[in-house]
């Protein structure tokens, strides 16, 4: 069983922040997307080659702009062209996991959302497939009870749809006040999953769910390392706190006292 820890995005310069992160004793790193794919193919290329050679971990997170379920078909069409840029560059950065947001209830049930999300993203797994892409979708549990995205819609997609799925720790505990590790790892068990791709942080929220993220407090990540460890699956959790590469560093280091 292996665990991969790292940081949600490289500070600035890609090239600079991948061979940082290396350096410092890391081997995963997330890129971040999120507010536009503001990277060419040229340089994913450039920053896969430099990830290869350090074999450095990479996921790529999608733009936040982002709702499969919207009543708007052009908003839906808008959202598949931003994953499926992300997916584009992912394939170059040599990043397996392309993590993205769903999208939200709206007025539509449960059930209406789940299938307008399935279909977008069957939809985008055609196109994957026809580029040739070396990518898989993940979408990320989310932190709002008015977002699509709880852990057991997302282990039901996968299965209908045999994409993957990121679980974000911080999302779970701030969507419903509580977080049930037994649960949560006896459910993965059951999905035979055999990675987590994952987000930690300290988070902040209300009834609404999730107001911030912040920093991640030391007890909080011996206990997820702890569960991990005693699951025997395979991990990556990239830090999303305010200082993403501190709490990731500091992950490594209460990782390595266990």
């Amino acid at each position: 069983m292996e665990i991969k820890l790292g940081p949600a995005g490289t500070g600035g310069d890609s090239l600079k922040g991948i061979q940082q992160v290396h350096d410092l004793g890391l081997d995963s790193l997330e890129i971040e997307f999120t507010y536009g794919v503001r990277m060419s193919n040229e340089l994913a290329k450039k920053c896969g080659e430099i990830a290869k050679r350090l074999k450095m971990h990479l996921s790529v997170h999608a733009p936040y702009y982002v709702n499969l379920a919207s009543m708007e078909k052009k908003k839906i069409e808008a959202s598949k062209k931003r994953i499926l840029e992300s997916c584009e560059r992912g394939h170059w950065l040599g990043a397996k996991y392309i993590i993205f947001h769903p999208g939200f209830y709206g007025k539509y049930s449960k059930e209406e959302c789940f299938q307008l999300v399935k279909k977008a993203i069957l939809e985008m797994q055609n196109v994957i497939k026809e580029k040739e892409w070396n990518v898989v979708l993940a979408p990320e549990t989310t932190g709002k009870p008015s977002a699509f995205g709880d852990l057991d819609e997302l282990l039901r997609m996968r299965k209908e749809t045999h994409c993957h799925l990121c679980i974000d720790f911080a999302h779970m505990l701030a969507r419903t006040g509580k977080r049930d590790y037994n649960e949560i790892f006896r459910k993965l068990k059951e999905n035979k999953i055999e990675h987590i791709q994952a987000h930690f942080s300290g988070i902040e929220y209300t009834a609404k769910g999730e107001r911030r993220h912040v920093f991640t407090p030391e007890k909080d990540i011996k206990e997820l390392l702890e569960w991990i460890k005693k699951s025997h699956i395979d991990s990556t959790i990239i830090n999303e706190s305010p200082d993403p590469l501190g709490d990731a560093l500091k992950s490594e280091k209460i990782l390595k006292s266990l």
